[in-house]
């Protein structure tokens, strides 16, 4: 979806499945309202909608009303599937013909949380990239190996849109805030739930490692706590693998296999990121953050972070970006 599309949405649909998270649903809603309250114009508007029309428990015991039944809703510009836990049991034969047909409509489709996994099980994420709260990630990916699940705290594919959950949908709906009523719009919604930065696409979410390859890869988890623990000091990979008993070639397959991707790449990009953190939170200059995240020249550690996040460092420091590229 362009950014033109995307400052387009004005009316947003919530369905609500059984279980599902409240602190994802209400981290979507409550921007809109707070930038129709700010803005005094009434930017968006929204439905919460359930396939037959019954009120939702959510997780922690409470349920929502109004509710609409689906097919007597308001049209909206996006339906957001607001998923969470048992979303197997939540995801019936009658969702999936729901969600399916939206498709069919042409109806742009989102996923809060576990949400992902509802479209995921209709068919309509093949081929695209997206995001789901970490804990999901480790069995989802064995379970729609045609689907290209990122940690991304959220993914904007196409006209598909995708949240990992928690306070992730606040980041989401806040760059879609600034893209309608600007930047200085979002900034004021962010300060009002006080928000100190506002993430975008290119921030990850905060996972521990055994989520991403299981429990059973003990050289390769000890690996990558040698990587995050050893920024400054970067240490040789054919140090690392010494360290972790087995040969280079056997940690390159097991990284290839589990984390996709080459323990170089693997380091080079924790070290960034670690970068990254620094310039965003703190006053640091670019060459002292080069020297703390090990690397031996500022034009090295500039080209290889327009490699990862597509822009110098020094814009960090005058950030006039969220979503990035859609």
């Amino acid at each position: 979806m362009s950014r033109q599309k995307l400052s387009e949405i004005s009316h947003i649909g919530f369905l609500i499945l059984d279980n599902f998270s409240m602190i994802a649903f209400a981290n979507a809603l409550e921007p809109l309202r707070m930038a129709n309250y700010l803005s005094k114009k009434a930017l968006y508007s929204w439905s919460v909608i359930s396939v037959d029309g019954s009120s939702a428990a959510a997780s922690n015991g409470l349920s929502l009303s109004p509710v609409y039944q689906l097919e007597n809703a308001p049209s909206c510009d996006i339906l957001f599937v607001c998923g969470g836990t048992q979303v197997r049991a939540a995801v019936t034969d009658k969702v999936l013909s729901v969600l399916r047909a939206q498709a069919a409509l042409g109806t742009p489709l989102g996923a809060l949380c576990t949400g992902t996994f509802a479209l995921a099980k209709a068919g309509l994420l093949n081929g695209y990239r997206c995001a789901i709260h970490w804990e999901n990630l480790a069995a989802i990916r064995e379970e729609f190996p045609a689907i290209l699940f990122s940690t991304q705290l959220f993914v904007i594919d196409r006209h598909i849109l995708t949240c990992s959950g928690g306070t992730a949908p606040l980041d989401l709906m806040l760059n879609l805030i600034r893209l309608k009523g600007g930047k200085s719009l979002a900034a004021d919604v962010s300060e009002q739930f006080i928000v100190e930065r506002i993430r975008d696409q290119k921030d990850q979410q905060t996972m521990p490692l055994l989520a991403r390859i299981g429990s059973s890869h003990e050289a390769l988890h000890d690996a990558a706590i040698f990587m995050e623990t050893n920024i400054e000091d970067p240490f040789t990979l054919d140090h690392l693998a010494e360290q972790v008993g087995m040969s280079l070639r056997q940690l390159e397959r097991l990284f290839k296999r589990y984390m996709g991707t080459t323990p170089a790449q693997h380091y080079l990009n924790l070290r960034l990121r670690r970068a990254r953190e620094f310039l965003v939170q703190t006053n640091m200059s670019v060459m002292d953050v080069t020297i703390a995240c090990g690397f031996q020249s500022s034009s090295h550690f500039c080209k290889s972070y327009r490699g990862l996040f597509g822009y110098p460092p020094s814009r960090e420091h005058h950030q006039d970006r969220l979503l990035g590229e859609v």
